[in-house]
This record gives structure tokens, sequence and C-alpha cells, in this order.
């Protein structure tokens, strides 16, 4: 489904006055940050306004997982700060003022809080990350969060060559970078397509 064609599927769902919440969710490795941000350029060229909301902005800081001894999951289900998500979350559908929201600093491994705005103003935010439409508590709490929901999942094949290069481009060399593949990335890929909600468009092929 090319980028064109989403557009035009959001901007005719979100006809309707008020805020329109679309999910980009899929595996770790899909793509989804691409493709959310070029959907948003997408949206303001054909005259709308969008803003990306990253999920990724929400994990735990490495002190909290060391302690809860989760450092080598980081990135799992269970290292994110579900509760401060669901209550931004809440924020930017109740649009009554600007909100705030944190952005993932991957190159530094942690989280920048208030880093990014969504102005009352923005019509549409993209909501993109691994565990939108994640079938496992408490992540179920967003079932019906959503107007629209994307899953991006190119295959498990794809999706290994992609983060293996991932973790060859931050310098680890070919064993470690199999062992953070293996070890984290590729599980939790799995756990997210064989454990989702249905969705309304499924991409293969971005």
């Amino acid at each position: 489904m090319s980028i064109k064609s989403l557009v035009d599927e959001i901007l005719k769902r979100a006809a309707q006055p008020g805020r329109f919440i679309a999910a980009i969710a899929g595996p770790p490795g899909a793509g989804k940050s691409t493709l959310s941000e070029a959907l948003a350029g997408a949206i303001a060229e054909a005259g709308g306004s969008a803003a990306v909301l990253p999920m990724d902005g929400f994990h735990m800081d490495n002190a909290v997982l060391v302690e809860k001894g989760l450092l080598a999951r980081k990135g799992a289900p269970e290292t994110f700060d579900v509760r401060s998500f669901l209550a931004t979350l809440a924020a930017v559908r109740a649009d009554d003022g600007e909100v705030l929201v944190p952005v993932f600093d991957r190159s530094r491994e942690l989280a920048i809080a208030s880093a990014r705005i969504i102005a009352p103003q923005t019509r549409i935010v993209l909501v993109e990350g691994n565990y939108l439409l994640l079938d496992e508590a408490p992540w179920t709490r967003l079932d019906g969060a959503f107007d629209y929901t994307i899953f991006v999942d190119p295959g498990l094949e794809v999706l290994e060559g992609r983060l293996l290069q991932r973790w060859s481009d931050h310098g680890f060399d070919d064993e470690s970078a199999r062992g953070k593949a293996y070890g984290n990335d590729i599980p939790n890929a799995r756990r997210v397509v064989e454990r989702r909600r249905p969705a309304d468009t499924v991409i293969r092929d971005f």
C-alpha cells in the first residue's frame, strides 16, 4: 500500500471535526518510524496537520531497568512505562491544550522528557510503536484507543537482517550484534507478530 493510499485513507477517516488518532504498530525493525514521518509529511503536503507520538519515549530509564533486573530485556513490553503512555494518550485525545511528549534518543539510549509538542491545532496524531496492538495486559488497555490502526510486518527474514544491521551500525561486532538481535529484538518481534489484536490495515512490503 502506497503512502498516498494511506494518506487518502487517513484523511477520509479523519473528515469529521476533532482529533484523529492513528496507530502505526509492528515489530522492531519494521520501519514504523520511517513510515510515520513519511505519513506526517505527506499529510502536511495534502493540506492537513499531523504530528508523530513515538511510544519509544516511554522506555524506562536504564537505572530503573537495572533495579528491576530488566536491562538485558530493554525494549521488551515490560520495560515501558505504560501508565505514563496511557495518560499522555488520554491528554492527546482530550485535545484541551498542547501536550508535551518524550522522545527516545537512540544514540544515548535514553528518553528525553517534553521533547516534542503536540499542538492544539494538530488534527491528526500518528502514534508509533511496537506494542500498540499487543494482546497482553497492560497493553490491552489500548484496545479502542485509536481511530485507525496500521500494522507493519515485512516478515521475519527481513526483520532479522535489519535488526542485525542496526546493531552493526551501532558499532557492535558480528557476534555481539547477533547476541543483541537474537537475545532480545527477534523474540520481541515474534511476540508482536504472534500476539497482536486485529488491525484495520496490514502492510507487508514496507
